[in-house]
């Protein structure tokens, strides 16, 4: 039988190092450009940094409203949905999608392809149609959505529960980004409109260009179409900043659901945070894969759960959030559970993880950091994202590094500063 042997992970690291070219465009827009010639095709990548966080009470909803206007077409003459439309017919995809942070908005095409959608971004930052159609078309569809994904199917008000439980209802996270029905059926073209001049600038945005562009290429285009779009008048508004809630409440409530489901959360360092890395790896240890602890004691040796998961949001705003999700088997309590998972964290607090736990910990974060970086368009996204809310894309070739760095001391240093059962906030759904 033959033998089947890994090969060593450092020199394909060491291959992965991204060429990354960064300036700012007169106007005020960043721009990273991520040359790749082995690459088919380019991705244009654009984050606003507009999020649900920055909505003001009585608007939620508009920056998840405007990740749909956005392709209602331009005063330029472009119709609403050509953007896609044009994107599509030269065998490119294009989508956007809205978070707490920020609206992004991307496009995948053929090389030839490049200057087309950095001139269709242009356009649409710059001529946006604004209209009462476009308003009253995409509120509907925003609705539509939310009753969709949100009130009609099981658990769908758990992630309001939850933020209200982490945040409270006056931190800039204390909102879902889906929006408020009253507050998009309120809303006036006017409200819209200045919701749109006051965070849709060139200096909000960063655009990222990742694949078969040559470095200056890529800037030279850059220039052409996006620097040409005007800066803007006057300063953006400074950032909402809120305080986190400590009182960790618990809370209870019957729906219609096929599982009771037990989901806690504790606040966490933001991803801007140095100690962000260390709790990251807590929680890869706790909760993250089938080799975990939550797993391996939870469904594989006790039987208390049918399904059992822990991530973290990643938020940037002074604060980010842990969560941990799952969906008890019949006859098991919410005590039994929480007990359960009390005793998981507190031994990794006291004891840290052992080295196989940490290697595999690394080595999972491995896998997923070389398959993102492999294809354009997450790589793209994951430059964006350093360059957007850490402040530099290079960021990206030492995250590794950084990783490998993070030590079983810190490790067990993050689960009990971070993660302590007094510290965690908790909503239960009962079956009806």
């Amino acid at each position: 039988m033959s033998r089947v042997t890994s090969l060593p992970i450092a020199p394909m690291l060491e291959a992965m190092s991204l060429h990354i070219h960064r300036t700012a465009l007169d106007n005020g827009m960043r721009v990273v450009v991520n040359p790749d010639t082995t690459s088919p095709g380019v991705a244009v990548n654009i984050w606003y940094r507009v999020g649900s966080a920055d909505e003001e009470a009585g608007h939620f909803g508009f920056a998840h409203l405007f990740e749909h206007l956005m392709f209602s077409g331009t005063t330029s003459g472009i119709a609403s949905s050509e953007h896609l439309a044009t994107i599509e017919s030269v065998g490119g995809s294009a989508n956007a999608s809205t978070s707490f942070d920020r609206t992004n908005y991307f496009e995948t095409v053929p090389a030839g392809a490049l200057e087309l959608a950095l001139w269709l971004e242009a356009e649409r930052l710059a001529h946006l149609a604004v209209t009462e159609e476009n308003l009253t078309t995409q509120r509907e569809v925003v609705k539509e959505e939310k009753r969709q994904r949100y009130d009609n199917t099981p658990y769908g008000d758990l992630l309001d529960l939850l933020l209200d439980g982490r945040f409270g209802k006056t931190h800039p996270y204390g909102h879902s980004t889906i929006g408020s029905v009253p507050d998009l059926d309120a809303a006036c073209l006017d409200d819209v409109a200045s919701f749109h001049s006051t965070w849709y600038r060139p200096d909000n945005a960063v655009l990222v260009i990742s694949g078969c562009v040559e470095a200056d290429e890529g800037l030279a285009f850059a220039e052409k179409y996006l620097g040409a779009v005007p800066a803007a008048t006057g300063s953006l508004p400074t950032r909402i900043q809120g305080p986190v809630r400590h009182d960790n409440p618990r809370v209870v409530v019957e729906r219609a659901v096929p599982r009771t489901s037990v989901t806690r959360s504790w606040a966490t360092p933001p991803i801007t945070d140095p100690d962000n890395l260390a709790v990251a790896m807590a929680i890869d240890v706790i909760g993250s894969g089938m080799s975990s602890r939550l797993v391996r004691t939870l469904e594989r040796e006790r039987h208390l759960v049918d399904g059992v998961a822990m991530n973290d949001f990643g938020l940037s705003r002074g604060s980010s959030a842990a969560l941990l999700s799952a969906h008890l088997k019949p006859g098991v309590c919410e005590e039994e559970l929480t007990g359960a998972v009390d005793e998981i964290i507190a031994a990794v607090a006291a004891e840290g993880p052992r080295q196989a736990e940490l290697e595999r910990a690394r080595a999972q974060v491995e896998r997923g950091w070389l398959e993102s970086l492999a294809v354009v368009d997450e790589r793209a996204d994951l430059l964006n994202m350093h360059e957007t809310l850490l402040g530099d894309a290079n960021l990206v070739n030492t995250y590794l590094d950084r990783v490998r760095a993070v030590t079983a001391d810190q490790v067990a240093e993050a689960a009990k500063r971070w993660l302590s059962p007094d510290r965690a906030s908790t909503v239960i759904h009962k079956e009806a």
